[in-house]
């Protein structure tokens, strides 16, 4: 159990490492980096459109499904690769496997379809 655990101690360095650097160059950014401020600089910049109104309009519920759709989509999509690479030592079994997750996904995909959930109005 001791060895097993040992085994974790570079990994646990690692970590602290990464964060320690990430923490402290935020720390030091922000005490070394530029502080001047003018209402030019405080204006809010997007294309250089001047903005009008409220920035917190409400969004189409149409949008957010989209965007899960399309992230829900991307990663089964991502479970694809390791099942590409791997193709040969999976065998029959593997392939099998995967024709009943590419089934499941055919099966989503046209459920989104019959539900129109992909349709601008």
């Amino acid at each position: 159990m001791q060895s097993e655990q040992i085994n974790y101690i570079p990994v646990f360095m690692q970590l602290v490492l990464a964060v320690g650097f990430v923490v402290s160059m935020i720390i030091i950014s922000g005490k070394l980096g530029p502080k001047r401020s003018s209402e030019n600089k405080d204006k809010n910049f997007e294309c250089g459109i001047e903005s009008v109104g409220n920035a917190r309009i409400p969004f189409s519920v149409k949008y957010f499904l989209v965007a899960i759709l399309f992230v829900l989509f991307d990663v089964e999509v991502i479970f694809l690769y390791p099942w590409a690479v791997n193709f040969k030592e999976l065998g029959i079994e593997g392939m099998i496997k995967m024709i009943i997750f590419m089934m499941l996904l055919l099966v989503g995909f046209f459920y989104i379809i019959k539900k129109k959930a992909l349709e601008w109005e």
